[in-house]
Parts: structure tokens; C-alpha cells; sequence
């Protein structure tokens, strides 16, 4: 009696199991392809360049100034007093320790103002899109949404759940 018991549960649980797992539907999203071609996801990255590549420029000429700064240090120092070698070497290690401070001021982790910049131009944008995909996986009664750029690992995904082309016109269309 008890292996009809046991053999009953056994049946009965692969069943209902059997059973959620056809109710459960999956979707797939490529965030990559999303924020290559989402205008206002480019225009974020747009500016963001924008900003590195003052930040840079401004990092560049202060490493002039330093290339500068030591090589006439190392041309006058054999006819310099003691005290104004010091006195030089000084300003350049100043100079040094400032252009590291600049850099990490626009480029640390996580504080920088380029991850703070990029936060906040993209916030938005992801907020936009978090969104999109949300109303499009209600539409289509997804219970769960991946995204399979990145660190998600997807090793098979069936084109009729891929997402991202969805996503994409709802977000181009404004809707």
C-alpha cells in the first residue's frame, strides 16, 4: 500500500510540475543592441564621450607641462644649488600628485564624475526601457525577462521570445 501511496505522489508531482513548467513563459531582451540603437541612449553616451575627451585633453596638458617641467630639471639641475633642486623636484612631485588627484577626481570608482555622469544621463534612459519591457512582458504574459548581453549567460534562445526589436520600436515610437 505504501508504494501505491509513494508511486501516486510521485506521478502526481511530475504531473503538476509538468504542468507549471508549460505555463511559465520566458522572454529575452539584447541590451546591447537596445542602447546601440535607442536615440536617446546614444545621445547619453554622446555627451558622456564628450566629457572624457575634455577630461582627457586637460589630463594631457597637464602631463605636458610635468614632461615639461622635468626636463628642465634635468637639463639645469647640474648647475643648481641644493636648495633649488629640491625646490624643483618638489614642484614636480606637486604637479605629479595633482594630475593623479585630477584623474582620480574624473575617473575614479565609484565616485568619480564619470560613473556620477553616466548615472545620471542614463538613468533615465534605463528607466525608459526597464518600463518599455515591462508592458510588453505584461502584454504577452512573460513572467520572467532576460537579458542575454553580458553576464546572463543564454545558451539557447528561441527567436519568437527575442524581445529586443519590440523594445526598441516602442521606444523609437515614443510610446
Amino acid at each position: 500500500m505504501r508504494k501505491v501511496i509513494f508511486l501516486f505522489l510521485i506521478v502526481f508531482t511530475t504531473i503538476g510540475f509538468a504542468q507549471v513548467q508549460s505555463s511559465v513563459k520566458v522572454g529575452y531582451v539584447d541590451s546591447e543592441v537596445i542602447l546601440a540603437q535607442y536615440s536617446a541612449a546614444i545621445k547619453a553616451k554622446g555627451e558622456l564621450e564628450g566629457l572624457v575627451s575634455k577630461w582627457r585633453k586637460e589630463a594631457d596638458s597637464i602631463g605636458v607641462e610635468l614632461q615639461t617641467m622635468y626636463a628642465d630639471y634635468q637639463k639645469q639641475s647640474a648647475t643648481m644649488p641644493q636648495d633649488k633642486q629640491r625646490e624643483a623636484q618638489q614642484k614636480i612631485v606637486e604637479k605629479e600628485q595633482g594630475l593623479q588627484r585630477f584623474r582620480d577626481q574624473k575617473f575614479a570608482q565609484p565616485n568619480g564624475e564619470y560613473f556620477v555622469k553616466q548615472e545620471q544621463l542614463m538613468a533615465p534612459v534605463k528607466e525608459k526601457i526597464f518600463k518599455v519591457i515591462e508592458e510588453i512582458a505584461k502584454e504577452e504574459n512573460m513572467q520572467y525577462v532576460l537579458d542575454k548581453a553580458g553576464d546572463v549567460v543564454v545558451l539557447y534562445a528561441d527567436a519568437n521570445y527575442d524581445m529586443t526589436f519590440k523594445v526598441l520600436d516602442r521606444l523609437k515610437r515614443g510610446k
